[in-house]
């Protein structure tokens, strides 16, 4: 029998999201003009139907420290709560002057990051259930190999919070806190506050999808 010889293949290093990941996705952050068309945080048009806010916050890596370098994505139902999507089966016409998807990266210098866009109307869960008006979220940042998804809840929504089945299904009350934005009046308009925290004692509920 020939000997032979056999190389064994190891797993390359995994590749993340960063360090630039606003190059690639948001390059006009960049000074970088190549898309024809930019996503931004801008969400609505004069026309949008619902009440306008502004949900902005940063995003803290496991020593406390903001993620300059950091991309948002939102997604999120009309003030109906239609998703303008044709995957909505509910048979509701969506609001055709709302976006519902945006993007965003961080200041490059103090972490912050906001959109400005509609508080979403309630949404029909499994079973028959419903779920409270929330902001589906996602986060890509160095170090990270797939986004990290969370859901962005209100807190001026607390009977609607207690009977929704995803808060529901997370045991601890402390770690349902850490899905909560906190409300408040700046400049006459309505601003949640909903920071992200990627590690810690504080670390945010992100969800398997």
């Amino acid at each position: 029998m020939n000997n032979r010889i056999f190389t064994q293949l190891h797993e390359t290093p995994s590749q993340t999201g960063g360090p630039y990941v606003h190059i690639g996705l948001l390059p006009k952050q960049a000074n970088i003009d190549v898309f024809k068309y930019n996503f931004d945080n801008q969400l609505v048009t004069d026309k949008t139907q619902g009440q306008r806010i502004r949900l902005e916050g940063q995003v803290f890596d496991g020593l406390g420290i903001p993620v300059r370098d950091v991309l948002i994505e939102i997604w999120q139902a009309d003030a109906n709560g239609v998703y303008p999507s044709k995957a909505d089966t509910q048979g509701k016409k969506a609001d055709g002057a709302f976006l519902g998807w945006g993007r965003t990266g961080a200041d490059f210098d103090t972490g912050f990051w906001h959109f400005d866009t509609i508080k979403p109307g309630a949404v029909p869960g499994r079973k028959g259930s419903t779920q409270a008006p929330h902001i589906a979220l996602a986060l890509f940042a160095r170090g990270i190999n797939i986004g990290l998804h969370t859901r962005v809840y209100f807190d001026d929504e607390a009977e609607a919070n207690a009977n929704d089945p995803i808060l529901n299904s997370i045991e601890w009350v402390k770690r349902r806190e850490t899905l909560i934005a906190r409300r408040q009046e700046r400049d006459d308009q309505v601003v949640y506050r909903f920071d992200i925290h990627i590690q810690g004692d504080d670390e945010t509920v992100f969800f398997d999808i």
